[in-house]
């Protein structure tokens, strides 16, 4: 199950741990260190963990499903951990690609143990024939500081601090800047007066379709229609050049998703547009909520297919979301999305409700070929 690879930093291994299948396991205790340095991080970083899953989240996660493949490795130094790593492999598409992700505890950094886990976690992928790693960095907005030196996305929108660790860090092994993600917040609830207004000027446009929406658990009836949508989540939004391969999503994997959810203690809410004459579902967007972080919400998918494009049917779908989060969760205060840089409707259509940009993601590819 495990994996160790000793370093030239004296003292440092790094070793793949195992998932517990429970957070109070009795084996779940390196596990918890892995977690542990996760909300270190968000609180360093962000002061919050509005972004951190929870631990039984965490434990849901890193176990994988069919679809996707999910390690972790902590790094220790003379016995103690002082970092981590994560590697993911998707099974259904994508295989040549892997996720990777390194985190190393703020009081050991600049000694090199970044590079060892990363070290480790490329040979891993390496080893899977895997041709393309991909890594994520989440930011505040704050780091974005006005007459700083950017580094421009390959996309063309957007750029990250050429001078930050994290980008210092990803230039150094390989890795380029595709695409830049802005991360914006909005204060629930929004007021009624702009919601009737927006969903007065979009109403003109979308005749012809109703909004419709649940909690938790899609209708029988609609599932396996509602899957053809969330497959061309994967395919009709900007990916600037990581080159993702579509999604394949059916009845079972919309399951799996919606179990996995409450599992880890997390409910949603889902608005769908629908096409009156066909019942063919034309738009969704998705809210989810967790008890552990009771005032924020997140706005996740939000998709409209293409050949319903033209009638507003994003902006419809959000309000009706967003009218639903006082009566589900009311301790909410607000709500926080994510959109590519150069995706300017979607964009548009949050800047109009009222969405405050907070952070940034750097979305980064090493390709081998």
């Amino acid at each position: 199950m495990s994996s160790s690879n000793f370093s030239a930093v004296a003292g440092l291994s790094v070793e793949r741990i195992q998932v517990p299948k429970d957070p109070d396991a009795i084996m779940a205790t390196d596990f918890r260190a892995f977690h542990d340095l996760d909300v270190a991080h968000h609180l360093d970083l962000w002061g919050n963990l509005d972004r951190c899953s929870t631990l039984a989240e965490a434990v849901l996660f890193w176990q994988g499903n069919e679809y996707e493949e999910r390690h972790v490795f902590l790094a220790r130094l003379d016995g103690s951990v002082v970092g981590s790593g994560t590697l993911t492999l998707p099974l259904s598409e994508n295989t040549t690609t892997a996720g990777v992700d390194v985190r190393v505890d703020a009081a050991y950094r600049r000694r090199g143990i970044g590079t060892k886990i990363l070290e480790v976690l490329e040979q891993q992928a390496r080893g899977r024939n895997r041709v393309s790693f991909d890594a994520f960095c989440s930011e505040p907005l704050g780091l974005l500081i006005q007459g700083s030196e950017l580094l421009e996305a390959k996309s063309g929108a957007g750029g990250v601090p050429l001078d930050s660790a994290s980008t210092r860090f990803a230039l150094h092994h390989g890795y380029s800047l595709e695409q830049v993600e802005t991360n914006s917040t909005l204060a629930v609830p929004v007021g009624e007066a702009l919601l009737q207004e927006l969903e007065a000027q979009a109403t003109q446009r979308a005749a012809g379709y109703g909004v419709i929406g649940w909690r938790n658990h899609c209708p029988d009836d609609l599932v396996e229609a509602f899957a053809k949508l969330k497959s061309l989540m994967s395919t009709e939004v900007p990916i600037a050049g990581l080159g993702w391969e579509g999604e394949e999503w059916d009845a079972t994997r919309v399951r799996h998703e919606e179990s996995t959810w409450l599992a880890g203690g997390v409910s949603s809410s889902v608005a769908v547009a629908r096409h009156d004459s066909t019942g063919e579902l034309a738009a969704y967007t998705t809210l989810t909520h967790r008890e552990a972080t009771p005032g924020m919400v997140y706005q996740e998918d939000t998709l409209v297919a293409p050949r319903h494009r033209g009638h507003r049917l994003g902006m419809l779908v959000k309000i009706a979301n967003l009218r639903r989060i006082q009566e589900l969760w009311p301790a909410a205060t607000s709500v926080m999305t994510w959109n590519a840089n150069e995706n300017q409707h979607m964009l548009a259509i949050n800047i109009a409700l009222g969405f405050k940009p907070s952070g940034f993601d750097g979305e980064w590819q090493k390709r081998l070929e």
